[in-house]
């Protein structure tokens, strides 16, 4: 009987995709001394790469560069596994370049999808590929490309032995935990378990986005500061604080500050002499308008078929919808002759609102958390994943766009001590302390922003969140009545036992509210 392949004996990887995120992990995993095989349909992105590749430095592994595909696979044949990496773009660019690969594909090889997938699409090809002994992994990879290039966040889910074969590798590459040292890969589950938690990862994430440009917003149109002073907000919220480490609050303290260059030189931004790149940038979000990126439609999509409200989440991906389209935006503009945000009055407190301001961006961002963290919940007991929602957060840590320490912090001990899978996060004392403390700066900052016209669609859907989720007796007693009404749905009654609180089913009773 043959020995048992050792992660010792994968000197090399074949990385299929030469863009920016697939070109960075090549850098990266040769900085980290393997050789690296790089594989593109473009010839131009292979290209580029070898380029870049001759201007760097630091790499220690051997890069080779593939036009032809088979060259390219046959480059790994000296292991006795061969182990691929996917950095291409979700649907059928991952179909077409496994369909051209299946030939020279043999039992045990390893195929890590690092795009963000859909998770059934995930479960599909691990299904094609079962009679033919190769394991195809969905791995989330969250970072962006720099963090491709210095270690992301990672989220490998299927064939758990395939997963923990190379673990080690991935495990050296990966982001390492500031608070523990500990590597920010684990295995998360089963089939599409990988893939569904990097979903829910980029719906959280978005949420926050929102959060964190309204806060710009509210600040710079409202309260009229400048660019280097929201900049230098920024910065002070990233160090101390609820929002202290917090990825996104971070870099939008280096967005607000960056200056042109006379020259225009830094690429991207027009010249000037002391303007800022940000004026540069168009308000439009189009990567759910052309569909280049899928992830945060998939999580909205999902959350409605799980029946896990998300609103903080769903905000956030309907708000970059409408920015998309700028076209059609600004016709509608013409035609509603809706008033833009404005200033706030000379006595206000600009101090209280921004600490006001504060509380209420963490808030949405622990909503959007409690949002994303019982989706997968729900999912995971769904599907008998038995994901854990602790080594979530604990990949979460750093090298992705989600680090927030202040919640991951809270959350981390909680979840890896539970005994039983949480289900709600509200019902964690912690998390509802912190969303009951902060519910009156998410109210003030709302009820000003609608004041002033300003955009605030994820912090003003954080309230209605808090204040429906919390709420004992709804409006939709109303909606329920009508429901009864027109199509004879039936209802439960108040203070009756099995009926109240009883089960999320059809009701026992029906009133003949008109004949019919």
């Amino acid at each position: 009987m043959a020995p048992k392949p050792d992660i010792s004996q994968i000197k090399r990887i074949g990385i299929v995709g030469a863009g920016n995120m697939g070109t960075m992990m090549s850098f990266g995993f040769s900085e980290n001394g393997l050789d690296v095989s790089v594989w593109d349909v473009s010839e131009k992105n292979v290209d580029q790469a070898r380029e870049m590749a001759g201007q760097t430095k630091t790499l220690r592994g051997q890069i080779d560069y593939f036009k032809d595909i088979h060259e390219f696979a046959r480059s790994l044949d000296s292991q006795p596994r061969k182990i691929f990496i996917f950095s291409i773009t979700h649907g059928w660019p991952a179909d077409s370049v496994l369909e051209k690969i299946r030939g020279d594909l043999k039992e045990g090889d390893i195929i890590l999808d690092g795009g963000n997938e859909n998770y059934r699409n995930t479960e599909r090809r691990q299904k094609e590929l079962e009679s033919k002994g190769v394991k195809w992994i969905g791995m989330g990879v969250s970072g962006g490309y720099q963090s491709a290039r210095r270690g992301p966040s990672m989220s490998p889910g299927g064939d758990r032995e395939a997963v923990e074969f190379v673990l080690p590798l991935l495990e050296k590459f990966s982001a390492k935990s500031a608070k523990d040292g500990k590597p920010c890969i684990q295995y998360i589950g089963p089939r599409g378990a990988g893939h569904y938690v990097k979903m829910v990862h980029n719906g959280i994430e978005n949420g926050m986005l929102s959060a964190v440009c309204e806060a710009w917003s509210f600040l710079h149109k409202s309260l009229g500061l400048s660019y280097d002073e929201i900049g230098d907000i920024f910065e002070k919220w990233n160090a101390e604080g609820e929002l202290r480490s917090t990825y996104l609050v971070q870099i939008g303290s280096e967005i607000c500050k960056m200056k042109k260059t006379p020259r225009g030189d830094r690429q991207g931004e027009g010249k000037g002499e002391g303007g800022y790149v940000l004026d540069d940038v168009l308000d439009k979000v189009v990567q759910d308008d052309d569909s280049s990126e899928g992830t945060l439609f998939w999580t909205v999509m999902d959350a409605a078929h799980r029946h896990v409200s998300a609103p903080t989440i769903a905000a956030g991906h309907f708000f970059r919808v409408a920015s998309g389209n700028r076209a059609q935006r600004l016709k509608v503009a013409d035609n509603l002759n809706i008033p833009t945000p404005r200033r706030a009055g000379a006595k206000e407190d600009k101090e209280e609102l921004v600490e006001s301001l504060r509380k209420a961006v963490y808030a949405s961002f622990l909503c959007s958390f409690c949002q994303g963290l019982e989706l997968i919940a729900r999912a995971s007991k769904d599907e008998g994943w038995d994901v854990n929602l602790g080594t979530c957060i604990q990949i979460w840590r750093a090298g992705c766009i989600i680090q927030e320490d202040h919640i991951a912090d809270m959350l981390e001990p909680i979840l890896l001590g539970a005994e039983e899978p949480i289900m709600n996060l509200k019902l964690v004392d912690e998390v509802a302390a912190d969303l009951r403390d902060n519910f009156g700066a998410l109210k003030q900052i709302t009820l000003k922003a609608v004041e002033w016209d300003s955009y605030v669609p994820a912090i003003s859907a954080s309230l209605e969140y808090l204040k429906y989720v919390g709420g004992g007796m709804l409006a939709t007693q109303f909606m329920e009545a009508e429901m009864d009404f027109f199509g004879a749905h039936a209802y439960d009654r108040p203070n009756v036992r099995g009926e109240d609180p009883g089960k999320p089913t059809k009701g026992a009773h029906h009133y003949e509210w008109r004949p019919a």
